[in-house]
């Protein structure tokens, strides 16, 4: 039956029948052999060990730690903790970790997450670590490791938020937290809290729920409207398992795709260029929010990879991140004497945290910075004078705007916005911290969102062009 445990987007993952028992102490091993045949660690090293709160896991976590010491190496328990958390204390410590989860799928299954002291393994790691594990068994250690506990690795993991953004960063938010069975659910109150936002929690469970930010179940769109019409929210945040992909919401309670917000995300790093799986949406190439976007093979390690080949080739800030959400950071961030360092692994805390300062800073709904998008290296001269006209030049508004039909009104009173009469919006405002113009769009599904987006856009930079070549 263990056979049957396979690697798959992100760890190796099968039925906990498969897994618990030998078979998470002969992976576990291979695990290492792998590390300890490239000289990546050494007899008595540590190994960190995490888990998650499905019922199986505590076990499966107990084998590892057994397979750790029986190699020669101490097992380092770092308990209940979410994956990009282990992995942060991983490369602070400059050690490899082993995190058991079976992330969104269902309790009867469970996975093993496989770090190096760099960050998650890659595809080439995963094919060196199956040789290994059809390979003769390996004799133990003549020296047995220890068994240890290693604490405060959520305050380290707070605290990477809390010095970047600040403590004042979300005052004046109330954001509904989903808590369900998520291994964060006590943290995401208490960071969201000490960054200044009203964090009131929601719908604790006290059995596993496989909540799936890329298909949501439909009793969990339920719940969300349910929680949006009874709080006043400005969101509903939550996370999958272990904490590494987001679950946002606005504040209708309507889902935010994961590809939204990894794109919000990035947009916000100012990131220079974005690597994401093809299934990640088409408009990230036409929205001007990134100089470059790397398209990958669905999967972490592919998103690894990729974003390491656009470090190699000269980018300086490479933000990574899937369709379901998770967002991987693989260069640092600095600004205003602060600096957020890498972590080129999955992270669900960056993206909610970024997504709820921009709605905090902004003033804006997120159901409206959702759909946006913008014009890079817009100077005022160039951008004022087509504001300018759109708001008072009627005949000019109408004619550039025909495909919208007929307007029903406009409001100038930051940057221009017109509603159409059929209720599509779209809204141009210079940005205030940079030399572009802003556009967000609202439609009546994703695709004329999408549609309009890119309308809009295109028609901006038509226009500014235009009025800059006449001068």
């Amino acid at each position: 039956m263990a056979a049957d445990l396979k690697f798959g987007t992100s760890g190796l993952r099968g039925l906990v029948s498969e897994l618990d028992g030998p078979p998470a102490e002969s992976w576990t091993r291979a695990f290492l052999a792998l590390l300890g045949r490239r000289g990546d660690i050494r007899p008595g090293d540590g190994v960190l060990v995490g888990y998650d709160l499905r019922a199986s896991s505590p076990a499966i976590a107990g084998r590892v730690h057994g397979a750790i010491r029986a190699a020669g190496f101490d097992a380092l328990d770092c308990r209940v903790v979410p994956t990009p958390a282990l992995a942060l204390c991983a490369m602070e410590q400059g050690l490899p970790a082993i995190m058991v989860t079976g992330s969104h799928i269902p309790e009867d299954r469970n996975g093993l997450k496989f770090y190096r002291a760099d960050g998650e393994i890659d595809k080439r790691d995963e094919t060196g670590i199956v040789a290994i594990h059809s390979g003769p068994p390996l004799p133990d250690a003549p020296r047995r490791g220890e068994l240890r506990t290693l604490p405060d690795i959520l305050g380290r993991y707070s605290a990477r938020y809390l010095d970047f953004f600040g403590r004042e960063a979300l005052t004046g938010l109330r954001v509904g937290v989903y808590q369900h069975s998520s291994v964060a659910r006590d943290l995401i109150v208490d960071l969201l809290s000490a960054l200044g936002a009203e964090a009131v929690p929601l719908g604790r469970a006290q059995a596993f729920i496989p909540v799936d930010t890329e298909a949501l179940r439909p009793e969990d769109v339920a719940l969300l409207h349910r929680f949006a019409g009874k709080g006043g929210f400005d969101a509903i945040v939550s996370t999958d398992g272990d904490a590494d992909r987001p679950l946002i919401a606005d504040e209708a309670g309507r889902f935010v795709r994961g590809d939204l917000v990894g794109a919000m995300t990035a947009a916000l790093l100012e990131a220079d260029a974005v690597v994401t799986p093809v299934t990640s949406n088409s408009a990230l190439e036409a929205c001007g929010l990134f100089r470059e976007v790397v398209r990958t093979r669905v999967g972490s390690p592919y998103v690894i990879e990729g974003m390491a080949a656009a470090v190699r080739s000269g980018a300086a800030r490479v933000v990574g991140f899937e369709a379901n959400g998770g967002v991987l950071l693989a260069s640092p961030v600095e600004g205003e004497g602060r600096r957020l360092a890498a972590l080129p692994t999955r992270d669900a805390m960056l993206p909610i945290v970024c997504v709820l300062s921009e709605v905090a800073r902004s003033g804006m709904p997120l159901s409206q910075l959702a759909a946006s998008g913008r014009l890079r290296e817009v100077p005022s001269r160039a951008s004022a004078p087509f504001l300018d006209r759109l708001e008072h030049d009627d005949a000019y508004r109408r004619e550039l705007l025909a495909d919208l039909g007929m307007i029903d009104s406009v409001d100038a009173r930051d940057g221009v916005r017109i509603l159409s009469a059929d209720g599509r919006t779209v809204h141009f405002r210079v940005s205030g911290n940079a030399p572009e113009v802003r556009c967000y769009v609202e439609a009546a599904d994703e695709g004329q969102v999408v549609a309009l987006l890119r309308w809009s856009l295109d028609i901006a930079r038509a226009e500014i062009d235009k009025l800059e070549t006449a001068r």
